[in-house]
């Protein structure tokens, strides 16, 4: 389908497809994205999926893209989209398997000068002690009540079990839980998938990376954070492993055989929905709700490992890490937004897609609310990633959303056959970037090559007003599945 000769140009960085490019579309799709990058959008059907987000019922105001963007399961990844609460609809394609996939950022008070040529000794010794992999299992072997548990409270379980710091939660989205969870929505072969899972990162793109501040583009901002030149940081991206997976499988199914009872007709069975207020909804949202916590505990129970290896470590030089923030990027909420000028509460859908809320916004941590959410991007294996922070313009434009990182741009087969493994690591050697993975494979997976080049990406968001830049990383040690 060619939907690139329908496609209008707002203004530099945005993008539309109108509502009358094809049929049975509600309201227009949006595309941040220079000129240069939209050359590449199209080669998959990551357009086409677009103008399929635009026909969900009760979408509000537009489909949206981040440059990031790159063909997902039913919606693009990369996508945002929000539909009125409580009659619109909630689809999990619109969430993705990985529920609450996401990215935390640790700060340390050591200096990269502090890791002169032990890169490669601390990435040894992280891969040791935070398992990763495709079904990779870890330490914590959870009860049916105690998984029920870390399901209801989320980050919460891990500061009750002596996991967490006091002021942990405060630096956490949603302080680590959705108190619409409810376990009793969770499938038994879900709940089989996760019980030995916490403080594990899995396979794909999820890593934990050391990373140093290789550069600081707004002090005032940065200060705030607890950031400073040269200082170690500490990214982990993972989310709720098979648990999660299970759960979007589970009621993928359920809606597809139920969507006709609610006389909802899509062009593409991926994007299966049901009305948010359906009993179908409602019990998927308390699922999701469920798998989003263990994700947040997931992410704190690595953070308890890293912090027990770096004080290891560093003997001699006691450490204290710190949680800058952990943000979602593929996850559901309800949210309220300005659309038109008229105050809405909206079902928004975050998909590779991350929350960018400017300063004032009541659910950002009290000490950052007067300059605006941290917005963390990560980028490829060997390239920088990006602390940024969130804007009132993104509230204005996309729900208060941005970018999720670089986004891919090769295919995993492909980078499999483009990628010589040898040569690729090597490369990485030589800029002192120290890579173990639990196989040669994923290594050619996440290649920088593979993906998009994340500084264009960055100057995207940032020259569209979705997240201003604050401070650049550049890894050292990076640990993958």
């Amino acid at each position: 389908m060619e939907l690139k000769e329908h496609l209008k140009k707002l203004d530099d960085y945005l993008w539309e497809i109108p509502k009358d490019a094809r049929d049975g579309m509600l309201v227009p799709g949006y595309i941040y994205a220079s000129e240069r990058m939209l050359e590449d959008i199209g080669h998959d059907r990551s357009l086409e999926q677009l103008t399929n987000v635009a026909m969900l019922p009760g979408i509000c105001k537009a489909a949206i893209v981040m440059p990031d963007v790159h063909e997902g399961y039913g919606f693009p990844i990369g996508g945002v989209a929000a539909t009125e609460w409580p009659h619109g609809a909630i689809s999990p394609g619109g969430i993705g398997y990985d529920i609450n996939c996401g990215v935390r950022l640790l700060c340390s008070d050591l200096e990269h000068k502090d890791l002169f040529n032990k890169g490669e000794d601390l990435a040894k010794v992280l891969y040791t002690h935070i398992p990763s992999g495709i079904g990779k299992g870890g330490l914590i072997r959870l009860s049916d009540h105690e998984l029920d548990k870390v399901l209801s409270l989320g980050a919460g379980w891990a500061v009750e079990n002596g996991y967490a710091e006091t002021n942990d939660l405060d630096f956490i989205e949603s302080f680590g839980c959705l108190d619409s969870a409810d376990p009793s929505y969770v499938s038994d072969v879900a709940r089989k998938r996760g019980f030995d899972q916490l403080g594990t990162i899995g396979a794909g793109n999820h890593f934990v990376e050391v990373s140093y501040v290789d550069e600081i583009f707004d002090a005032d901002a940065a200060e705030v954070f607890g950031l400073r030149l040269n200082q170690l940081t500490i990214l982990i991206h993972t989310g709720s492993r098979g648990l999660g997976h299970q759960v979007a499988t589970d009621y993928l199914k359920r809606m597809v055989a139920s969507m006709g009872a609610y006389n909802i007709h899509l062009p593409d069975r991926e994007l299966a929905c049901v009305p948010f207020d359906s009993i179908e909804g409602q019990e998927y949202f308390k699922a999701m709700s469920s798998a989003a916590n263990f994700a947040w505990c997931n992410r704190q129970i690595v953070t308890w490992e890293i912090r027990n290896v770096m004080k290891e470590f560093f003997r001699g030089r006691e450490s204290e890490l710190k949680i800058v923030y952990d943000v979602a990027h593929n996850i559901a909420k309800i949210e309220d937004h300005l659309v038109n000028g008229n105050a809405m509460r909206l079902i928004v859908h975050r998909k590779g897609s991350t929350r960018s809320f400017g300063p004032g916004h009541p659910e950002i941590p009290v000490h950052y609310r007067t300059i605006g959410q941290p917005v963390i991007i990560p980028g490829s294996m060997g390239t920088s990633s990006y602390v940024m922070v969130g804007t009132s313009g993104a509230m204005e434009k996309t729900f208060g959303s941005t970018c999720h990182g670089a986004g891919r741009r090769m295919s995993r087969r492909a980078a499999q056959r483009a990628v010589n493994v040898a040569v690729l690591e090597k490369e990485l050697t030589d800029m002192d970037i120290h890579v173990r993975a639990g196989s040669r494979r994923g290594v050619s997976e996440e290649a920088p090559t593979a993906y998009k080049d994340i500084e264009e990406v960055i100057d995207v968001v940032h020259s569209a007003g979705l997240a201003h830049k604050v401070a650049r990383l550049k890894p050292i040690s990076v640990i993958k599945g």
